[in-house]
């Protein structure tokens, strides 16, 4: 906006200082000067005085060429302070004049001043093309012309183009034509020219302008000479000379006539036929492209012992020129007579147990032809459990020769070749299908010889348990195999059959009654699969039925808590701190697994929060120290829950009373043991030491019992039964055996086995009691892992 006024304030000031304009000055500079440099004195040639331009603040008006020249009012110069480029102001006009406004002030006087532009050879003549292509035939008449295109020069004056010159050359000479405006060139063709002895002509045509120095600029021109027909084609020899085989088959190329042609493009493309009509053409056919001579009928030798064709080359130029050659084909006599095969099957099926000698077929063959041609010899394509016996001459039996496998090779197409001893032997083949029977050679097989199967506990009679695939290599009644049960239940000691029933046929194993966890842990019996063959085979498999626990057991709390018709009470002084030692609940869970890990809660009176009970220890302290306003007798309830789904629990209610004085307390209570102060730092790290000594020994001893022991007696795998002892040590007994693990109140973390193999995959894990007492599942080990172990923290 600001620029629109101010253009159009000098729009009005020039209007209005027209008519005191006093004239214009003219000057002139050559163009791409450089900036600085000073065109004239403006001062002088309007006569004023420099000191007159600086007090009426003489300067250029704003305007499209106010930006390459200035004005120095201090020295009155007219200076160029930006580039000049004539081409670029005024294009090819001759002249170039740039017009300038001037303004003095106080009085406002307008001055018009003219700038001449003068050209300077700055630029080169060029042509549009750096490459420019003539086509001329090679029979072109001499005199002929060609033009050429223009070059260009951005110079005006005597800075523009003014000549072409040609570079040197033996066909070619230049004429140059002047115009109004332009210069222009053409070739005038001096001498004949030949494509075949030079195909190509490159010349440079140079434009040369006229300044000092002058300047120039190249065309590279390339004369392509365009071929004419004026050769005939020419085959590489007269007379061609080729053998061929009578009885050559259809398609077989015989030779390639060749000939040449010096033209190019249409000129030289060259095709080939027979000439004449004679029957021995009807053999062959040539091929119109290549020259390649192909056989299209029989070549029979005692018909045509030498054949005889005349081949034409003809070129496809305007007019077309031909020449022709010729072909002797000598036939050779061949063996054109192969062996005959003739089979005779005298056992259409072979059972696999055949022995070896045993005749399958007859095979006789022969030869029409005479001599060494006629002599035949017989032999089997490829490897076979079979080999060929000659009876007499030219007959053969195919008997069996190795041991046969129905289950490997239930078929065999076997390939015999009969060949002569012509040169080259023909031979022919036959193929004879020889069918392999079955016999009952192969047992059931099981996918293992040990099958794991799980079945969980109280489920219902009828469930299927496993499926037990079997399968017989032999085929039909062979193959077909039957399952049955064999064993007994170990606990029961009854046939397993009234346990378990399978489907013969399909190999399904079913339940016939629930089975309880806690009173077997895992069974065995065999599967015996016989196949329906003359004699049965039969083969056996051993199954494990491992029990998966169902959580159908609730806690049971322990002593002193569980006694019938006793009182739960506990008294604690007044006086307890924050974490006094209360009691110790502790229960039991005859399942296993996560189903037998006990977690306890404590449920007080509503407003209270005296007491808690950590969750996994099951130890009630208090939670703070008493107040007046406290109950002196505390009614809790105590909750055991498992970690089945769903949850089993069991509960039991105490009575905590507060008495006044540790005094008053009952003496039946444990003692809290006190450490003795004077024990040394020395005997503490003796006892650790041994203690540690004896871990590790009874632990070596555990791993070392049960490598040791290796009978199949499923009893000792009954349910656990789990006693407490007052030093805070627990018992683990299973029938035959017994596991202590104690633990001090000094203890930080202990790893120990504490149930020995096997047990159900679902059931071997990693537990993790932590010590603000949470159970932490930490991982499932590996159906093959037979441990389970508990991580305390």
């Amino acid at each position: 906006m600001y620029v629109t006024e101010f253009y159009c304030f000098w729009i009005v000031l020039f209007l209005s200082l027209w008519e005191s304009s006093l004239g214009q000055v003219v000057y002139s500079v050559s163009e791409e000067v450089n900036k600085g440099s000073v065109i004239g004195n403006i001062a002088k040639d309007l006569k004023i005085s420099a000191q007159e331009l600086e007090s009426h603040m003489f300067q250029i008006m704003p305007g499209s060429n106010a930006k390459y020249f200035d004005v120095n009012v201090k020295t009155g110069s007219l200076f160029v302070k930006d580039r000049i480029d004539r081409e670029e102001l005024c294009g090819n006009n001759q002249k170039c004049a740039l017009n300038l406004e001037a303004l003095a002030q106080n009085p406002h006087r307008l001055y018009r001043l003219e700038i001449i532009i003068v050209d300077v050879n700055d630029n080169a003549p060029f042509f549009p093309d750096s490459n420019h292509i003539v086509n001329v035939t090679e029979d072109a008449n001499i005199g002929d012309r060609l033009p050429l295109p223009n070059a260009k020069d951005s110079d005006v004056g005597s800075n523009s183009l003014k000549d072409y010159k040609l570079s040197s050359n033996e066909y070619f000479s230049l004429d140059v034509h002047s115009g109004q405006k332009s210069l222009s060139a053409e070739l005038v063709l001096q001498k004949a020219l030949d494509r075949e002895k030079q195909a190509v002509i490159h010349l440079i045509l140079t434009a040369i302008d006229g300044g000092k120095p002058p300047k120039s600029g190249t065309l590279n021109i390339v004369v392509d000479v365009m071929d004419v027909n004026d050769n005939k084609p020419i085959f590489t020899k007269p007379l061609y000379k080729v053998k061929v085989k009578e009885n050559a088959s259809i398609g077989t190329k015989i030779m390639p006539v060749s000939a040449s042609d010096l033209d190019e493009g249409i000129n030289s493309e060259i095709q080939y036929s027979f000439h004449g009509h004679t029957d021995e053409m009807n053999l062959f056919i040539i091929n119109s492209s290549s020259g390649e001579i192909v056989v299209q009928g029989q070549v029979d030798y005692e018909e045509h012992p030498a054949i005889e064709l005349r081949v034409q080359a003809r070129d496809k130029g305007v007019p077309p020129k031909s020449t022709h050659c010729k072909v002797l084909i000598e036939v050779v006599d061949e063996n054109d007579n192969a062996p005959e095969i003739v089979m005779t099957p005298l056992l259409e099926i072979v059972k696999e147990d055949t022995k070896p000698g045993t005749a399958v077929a007859l095979v006789a063959v022969s030869d029409k032809d005479g001599g060494k041609n006629g002599i035949v010899h017989c032999a089997l394509k490829g490897s076979y459990p079979f080999k060929l016996d000659m009876s007499y001459n030219n007959h053969y039996s195919l008997v069996v020769d190795g041991p046969l496998d129905r289950e490997s090779v239930s078929l065999y197409n076997i390939t015999i070749t009969a060949a002569d001893e012509g040169t080259p032997p023909l031979s022919s083949s036959t193929l004879i299908t020889v069918h392999i029977s079955d016999v009952n050679d192969n047992a059931p097989h099981f996918p293992a010889p040990v099958i794991n199967a799980f079945l969980r506990e109280n489920g219902q009679a009828g469930g299927l348990l496993n499926t037990i695939a079997v399968s017989d290599k032999d085929g039909g009644k062979n193959g077909i195999v039957h399952c049955a049960l064999k064993g007994s239940y170990p606990f029961k000691r009854v046939p397993i059959t009234t346990l378990i029933n399978i489907n013969s046929l399909s190999g399904e194993i079913f339940s016939l009654q629930s089975i309880d966890h806690e009173e077997t842990r895992r069974f065995q019996f065999q599967v015996m699969a016989t196949d329906s063959g003359v004699p049965p085979l039969s083969s056996n498999a051993t199954v494990n039925v491992f029990i998966l626990d169902e959580n159908d057991n609730s806690p049971v709390i322990l002593m002193p808590y569980s006694e019938p018709g006793s009182v739960n009470s506990e008294n604690i002084p007044y006086s307890a701190e924050a974490g006094y030692f209360v009691a110790k609940i502790r229960a039991v869970d005859a399942d296993s697994g996560y189903n037998a890990l006990l977690s306890y809660h404590l449920t007080e009176p509503k407003g209270t929060n005296l007491f808690r009970i950590g969750s996994s220890t099951g130890e009630i302290k208090t939670k703070r120290r008493m107040s007046d306003n406290d109950l002196k007798t505390h009614p809790l309830l105590i909750t055991v829950s498992d970690n089945g789904e769903p949850s089993l629990s069991a509960t039991m209610s105490m009575d905590v009373v507060v008495v006044e004085s540790l005094d008053d307390i009952k003496t039946s209570f444990r003692e809290v043991p006190v450490k003795d102060e004077s024990f040394s730092d020395l005997n503490l790290y003796l006892l650790i030491a041994i203690v540690s000594v004896i871990f590790l020994l009874s632990l070596v001893g555990l791993i070392a019992v049960k490598c040791y022991r290796t009978d199949g007696s499923f009893s000792r795998y009954s349910a656990p039964v789990i006693s407490t002892h007052p030093d805070g040590s627990w018992s683990f007994s299973k029938s035959t055996q017994q596991y202590d693990v104690c633990f001090s109140s000094d203890t930080i973390k202990s790893d120990v086995v504490v149930f020995p193999s096997p047990f159900p995959p679902a059931d071997a894990e990693l537990i993790s009691i932590d010590g603000d007492d949470t159970f932490t599942r930490m991982q499932t080990l590996p159906t093959t892992e037979k441990v389970k172990i508990l991580h305390f923290s």
